[in-house]
This record gives C-alpha cells, sequence and structure tokens, in this order.
C-alpha cells in the first residue's frame, strides 16, 4: 500500500500535476447559481467560507462593472491562485481578470495584497482597469510606480490589494529598513503576494539584487584606459572565451600594455592598473551597444535581457559601469556604497502566502518548487488552440538565415496575414527592419529604444497588413486581436528570428498567435551560428545542408534543443549557487532588523546605554535622551551592516579559489560570515557606547541615496573566474 502511495504522490507532484477535479467542482456549483444572483438588484458581501457562491458573485461583478464575465477557465485559474498554487494560463485566456478575482478573494479574507507586476505600465493598467470590480467587491485598490511620491506610495499600501512592480516594491522595502522614526514606514507587513508573469519573476530575475547605495564620491573612471583597449586586437592581444563570458589579455597583450603604460601590470602590491584594465577590456569587448545597453539622453541604460526592455533603474557594479560610460565618452555615474541590498527571491520569500500566474509555468516547475515550495496548476484553456506550430528552419550560417527570413516575411505580407518577428536584442531589430524597408516593406519596431509606445503598437500588430519586429514579448501584456478579414488568412503569422536560451521564452512568442481560439501560425529560424549554438554547444559539428540550403537532417533540430537545455541548465546553476550564498545573508539581515526594530520602536537602545554607563546616562537631559539613545544605536547598526556586506562581498569574489584547495567555497564562505556576523553584533555595542560617551557624536548619513538593480554575473560563473585566473598565472608563468 505504502508503495502505491507513493506512486500516487508522485504522480501528482510532477510538473502541473495540481489535481483541477477540486477547483471544477466549485466552478460547476458557481454556475448552478448563475441565474440566481443574476436576478439580485444588489449582489451580497461574497462569503469566503463558500467558495461557489464567492465564484458565482464575483463572476456577476465582474460582468456588470467591467463587461466581462469570466469564463470557467478563468474561475479555474482563481481558485488555484486562492489555493497558493501558480496557474498556467496561456496567452489571452484573461490571467489579470483572473488575477483580480483571487486578489480580491485574499482582501475578503482581511489578508493585505501586493499584485507583484514585471513593469510600471502593467501595474498602473491592471489596477486601474480592475478598479471598478473591486469596489463593487467592497475592497479597495492602489497602485505605486517608479514615480510615485512617499505621500502616494503610502496612500497605495493602506489600500486592501496593491500593485506594483517587483523593484519598487523592493526598494520601497529598502528604503523602509534605514528609517530612523517608524512614522515613517510605509510598506506595511508582507502578507500575501500575488505574481503575475510568475517565471519571469521568480525565476529570471529571482538572482537579481535590488541595492540601496548611499553617496560616497563622485564616479570615476580612466578615459586614457577606454581608448588603449579600443587599439587591442582580438585574437593577439586579447582572447574571449567560447560563451562570450570572459576576456583576458595574451601574453603579447600583456607586454604591450605594460610597455604602454610604462608600469607592471601584475605588481600584487598595486593591483588598481590592472583592474581598471580589465574593466575597460570587459566594457570594450563583451558588452554591445544596442545589444547589452543603449545610449539614451547622455546615459548608459542597460537592456534587460529577459524582456527586451530599456531597464531603468539597473546598472553594473560601480567599477563595470564606469568603464562602459568611459567607452562611450560619457561622464561618469555618480558613485556609492551599499547600504543595503536584497535579492528579489528573498523579497518573494518575505511573504507568508505566495501565488502566481503565467502562461508558462511547467518548464519552470521544479525551480518554483525548490525555491519558493510552489506547485502548478495547468489551466485548459477557454477554447482549444488551434495555432499551427511548424518546425524549425535551420540554416548553415547566419547570412543564410536572415535571407531566407526577409523572403519568407515578403511572401507572407504579400498575402496580407499580420506577421510578429521576434529578434534577440535592438541591434538585430533595426537590422532586420532595414532589410525589410530594402524590399519596400514598412514594418513597426518595438524595442527597448521605444519601449513607452508598446501597447499602442502591441495592439495593432493583428491589423491586416501589419508588419511588427520586436526584442522580446514576454510580459507585453498586451493582447494582439485579428483585425477584419484576418482570420481567414490563417491569423497572426508569429517568426522567431533565432532561439532565445530559454524554451519558455520561445513558447511566450508562439503564444501571441491562436489567443482563445484564433488561427494562427509560428515557425523559428535558427542557424548553426546563432550565439545559442556557439556559447552553449560550441564542439558540435553541425550537419550539411540540403541542396536548397535548409539543413533538414534530424541532428540539426538536436543540437539547437540541446543548446538550448544546456542554456536553461546554465543559469538553472547560477540561481541554486547564488541561493546557496545569500540564503546566509537573507537570515542575518532578518536577525539585524529584528533587533533594529526593536530599537526603532522601543526601549532597547535606551535600556542597554543606561545600563552600560549610568553616569552618562542620568547627566543626560531626561527630555531627549531616549531620542538620543535610538538615533545612536540605530547609526551604529546601519554603518556595521554596511561593513558588513561590504565584507561579504570581497569575500565572495575571492572564495572560489579555496576550491583549488579542495575546500568547499559555499561552507568556507558561510563559516567566514557567521563568524564576522558575530563580530558585527560586538561591534555595534562598542561603536554605540563610543558615541554616546562622545560630547558630540558623528550620526552623519549619507547625503543622496539611491536604488538600482545590479545586473547579475556580469563577469561570469564563479568557476569561469577560477579558470581564468588559474589560465592567467599559467601564461605569465
Amino acid at each position: 500500500m505504502a508503495s502505491i502511495k507513493g506512486i500516487v504522490r508522485n504522480l501528482l507532484d510532477r510538473p502541473g500535476g495540481v489535481p483541477l477535479a477540486p477547483y471544477q467542482k466549485i466552478v460547476k456549483a458557481a454556475g448552478g447559481q448563475a441565474e440566481r444572483v443574476r436576478a439580485l438588484d444588489k449582489l451580497p458581501a461574497p462569503d469566503m467560507t463558500d467558495l461557489a457562491e464567492f465564484c458565482a458573485v464575483v463572476r456577476e461583478a465582474a460582468d456588470r462593472t467591467l463587461g466581462l464575465r469570466p469564463y470557467d477557465a478563468q474561475l479555474l485559474g482563481t481558485l488555484a491562485l486562492l489555493d497558493g498554487k501558480v496557474a498556467e494560463m496561456a496567452t489571452g485566456e484573461g490571467k489579470t481578470l483572473s488575477g483580480a478575482m483571487a486578489a480580491a478573494g485574499y482582501a475578503l479574507q482581511g489578508k493585505r495584497v501586493h499584485v507583484i507586476s514585471v513593469n510600471d505600465y502593467l501595474a498602473r493598467r491592471d489596477a486601474e482597469w480592475m478598479a471598478p470590480l473591486y469596489e463593487a467587491l467592497g475592497v479597495s485598490v492602489g497602485w505605486i510606480d517608479q514615480n510615485s511620491s512617499p505621500a502616494e506610495r503610502r496612500e497605495a499600501y493602506a489600500k486592501n490589494v496593491t500593485y506594483g512592480p517587483v523593484s519598487e516594491i523592493g526598494f520601497d522595502v529598502l528604503r523602509d529598513r534605514l528609517r530612523t522614526d517608524p512614522e515613517e514606514i510605509i510598506v506595511p507587513a508582507p502578507e500575501v503576494a500575488l505574481v503575475d508573469e510568475a517565471d519571469s519573476v521568480l525565476v529570471d530575475e529571482a538572482r537579481v539584487p535590488l541595492v540601496m547605495a548611499g553617496s560616497t564620491d563622485p564616479g570615476n573612471a580612466v578615459p586614457e584606459m577606454a581608448a588603449l583597449v579600443r587599439q587591442l586586437v582580438r585574437g593577439y592581444h586579447y582572447e574571449i572565451d567560447e560563451q562570450s563570458r570572459n576576456v583576458y589579455l595574451t601574453p603579447k597583450g600583456a607586454d604591450s600594455v605594460e610597455n604602454i603604460l610604462g608600469v607592471e601590470l601584475y605588481d600584487e602590491h598595486e593591483p588598481g592598473t590592472l583592474i581598471e584594465l580589465n574593466l575597460a577590456l570587459h566594457a570594450h569587448a563583451l558588452l554591445a551597444r544596442d545589444v547589452d545597453y543603449i545610449v539614451r539622453d547622455g546615459k548608459v541604460q542597460l537592456i534587460n535581457p529577459s524582456r527586451g526592455r530599456v531597464a531603468l533603474l539597473q546598472r553594473w557594479p560601480d567599477g563595470l559601469q564606469a568603464a562602459v560610460e568611459a567607452k562611450e565618452a560619457l561622464p561618469p555615474s555618480e558613485k556609492g556604497e551599499i547600504l543595503d541590498s536584497i535579492t528579489i527571491q528573498g523579497l518573494i520569500r518575505r511573504y507568508p502566502q505566495i501565488c502566481g500566474m503565467t502562461g508558462t509555468a511547467v518548464a519552470v516547475s521544479e525551480q518554483l518548487g525548490e525555491f519558493y515550495g510552489l506547485k502548478v496548476a495547468v489551466i485548459p484553456p477557454n477554447r482549444p488552440c488551434v495555432r499551427v506550430d511548424e518546425p524549425d528552419r535551420i540554416y548553415p550560417t547566419v547570412p543564410d538565415k536572415d535571407a531566407a527570413l526577409v523572403e519568407e516575411i515578403q511572401a507572407v505580407h504579400e498575402t496580407g496575414r499580420p506577421i510578429l518577428i521576434g529578434t534577440l536584442d535592438v541591434a538585430e531589430s533595426e537590422n532586420l527592419a532595414q532589410l525589410l524597408q530594402r524590399r519596400g516593406m514598412e514594418p513597426v519596431v518595438l524595442n527597448a529604444k521605444n519601449d513607452a509606445e508598446e501597447a499602442a503598437i502591441i495592439s495593432r500588430a493583428g491589423e491586416r497588413g501589419a508588419i511588427t519586429v520586436s526584442t522580446q514579448m514576454a510580459g507585453r501584456g498586451t493582447d494582439i486581436r485579428l483585425g477584419d478579414g484576418v482570420a481567414e488568412l490563417g491569423g497572426l503569422y508569429v517568426i522567431g528570428s533565432g532561439r532565445h536560451p530559454s524554451s519558455r521564452l520561445d513558447d511566450q512568442l508562439r503564444g501571441r498567435a491562436g489567443r482563445q481560439g484564433d488561427p494562427g501560425g509560428s515557425v523559428f529560424f535558427v542557424s548553426m551560428e546563432d550565439a545559442l549554438i556557439t556559447q552553449f554547444v560550441p564542439d558540435e559539428r553541425p550537419p550539411a545542408a540540403d541542396p536548397d540550403g535548409v539543413v533538414r537532417h534530424r541532428r540539426g533540430a538536436y543540437i539547437v534543443g540541446h543548446a538550448q537545455r544546456v542554456a536553461e541548465g546554465v543559469n538553472l546553476e547560477i540561481h541554486r549557487n547564488t541561493w546557496r550564498y545569500t540564503r546566509l545573508l537573507e537570515q542575518q539581515r532578518e536577525l539585524i532588523l529584528e533587533w533594529r526594530d526593536k530599537v526603532l520602536r522601543g526601549d532597547a537602545a535606551s535600556n542597554a546605554l543606561e545600563t552600560a554607563d549610568p553616569e552618562r546616562w542620568a547627566a543626560m537631559p531626561e527630555e531627549t535622551r531616549d531620542e538620543t539613545a535610538r538615533q545612536i544605536v540605530l547609526h551604529a547598526i546601519d554603518r556595521c551592516w554596511t561593513e558588513h556586506l561590504a565584507f561579504l562581498t570581497d569575500l565572495r569574489e575571492g572564495i572560489h579559489l579555496r576550491a583549488l584547495g579542495r575546500m568547499s567555497p559555499v561552507d568556507e564562505f558561510q563559516r567566514e560570515a557567521v563568524a564576522e556576523y558575530k563580530s558585527l553584533l560586538a561591534e555595534v555595542e562598542r561603536r554605540s557606547l563610543e558615541a554616546f560617551e562622545a560630547p558630540e557624536p558623528d550620526l552623519r548619513r549619507p547625503a543622496a541615496t539611491w536604488t538600482y538593480l545590479v545586473q547579475d554575473n556580469p563577469f561570469g560563473t564563479e568557476w569561469d573566474r577560477i579558470l581564468k585566473r588559474v589560465s592567467s598565472a599559467t601564461r605569465r608563468g
């Protein structure tokens, strides 16, 4: 019997294995109440102990207020969310409404809900769009974006349901951690996180650190170093590894640079020049304009690789950021020290209850279970998908692929059928647009340079004769509706100009066609020279093409799939490794925040300082000493925590070398981090007492603070860095 139970358990735990029968039973019961509820002049407050009644009432409320009557599939998604699951719902199936109904359900249970989105536009649009439904159910709703003032944020967080982009909610949490007055705290205690585009937020961006920085000094970079590396020749002065994640000088390159600069690059007592050179070389050789970043309004703006959008608040670590600015002959941005940081995974895990929705959850069900304890419920579509997904068209070279791609677009365009082309980066989208224009076509380009216009561009992508070129369709959040007569032409035709490193991104692109049973089609054009192939399976030998130039041998499709699986495996291992290092830091952060909160809101500081020096305490003015004690201890905690973060950053950068001594880098990191944290507590007490006994304690804080996201792993994986150091030492030997 036990073995049978185990088999059943494993079956239910398979990807997307959450049984829908309990939800379907509730939805059927709700359908039985539809006529009764529809006849009511005034809808009753939903009873959350009777989910069938809740579904019947919320369905009628959505119909009356929004003109949208939820399908059974949308109610199934709502119930999965209320059950703490990730609901996989195909593009166009109405996730926004399902999410709003679930958020209202949680709010009616007395829980505070944060609906977490991927960008400002979706947060505001969805909150305003769903507001009449919330009002009808007696639930208040608000939203924040990066332009919200502190007062607007406070008002939004006071609502039952708050919509906001994940980065802004994270930055508000970081700001609150530096408050010195409890009345200034904005974000309430976390209760429910309902995550839109859950795979993007919980997996793709989970390891991205959100950072609160304080000013130290103006940024600096060496323009001369940027000019120097421009003179270096790849293959002679420097080499790039096969995955294009690391760059290193050759012996000839090192000699040339030393002769030009008149220094010894590898002098361990003067490492500054080598660091500046490596940063400049990395910016020059590995970071491409219009691929990794754009230059707009005199600033370097990073492109989020999983969204194809400008990440307005994202930057590389200070040294690399300044090197890219020097490369583009721009003034360096302000430099600062990290006051606090949190990964998006750490942010989401603060919530006692997490649920989410996306069109592509099954592919990452392992990560969702491993990192968040979440299971996936696959919601069947309201209407069967009839989209025709063609096999990949594979070519030997990039020029071969591009030529075939343009020919296909022109041939389909002449029929009037709308086409959506998904490209991998900004440069490719603009190059393709130029090729199409030379053929007399007029494509509309949606990329990181004009992402503010995305909703309008996407909404017209299904019109007859439309050609839309987009760098990334994930999380765009706008349905593509077919224009007049387009269904008869076969519906929207989606073309991918190459496979993404994640199969989910391919599926999200495909999913733009065939919404709600519409006709549609999709195909991907791939070359054996695409970066996915050359970076992740460089040793694979591609098969020969047929006489017409197309690779039809089954090994070609195998190589493409294999490269994608390798890429997904690399990203998963980076995620796991990042969490191994940050998990302990998150635990230490929670402990110090608990201590800080007792100081901020209570008399812990007064009790500690009075006990440490009763005479000094008695000599202080009674009306000010509690507040003085509070500010002294808060300042000591914050300064020591900032220094602790800097220590751990330096420790992690070099800890991987211990693997060469057959030690576990993660174990060594945690051992030293624990020891350092213990000394931090003693140091806070020492500094607090020192400031308390000083005639005029120095409690200055940064004159300016700002927030940003750090681009993760800009110098490759930890093992890459070990190999690079070892190989560099070997070359110099």
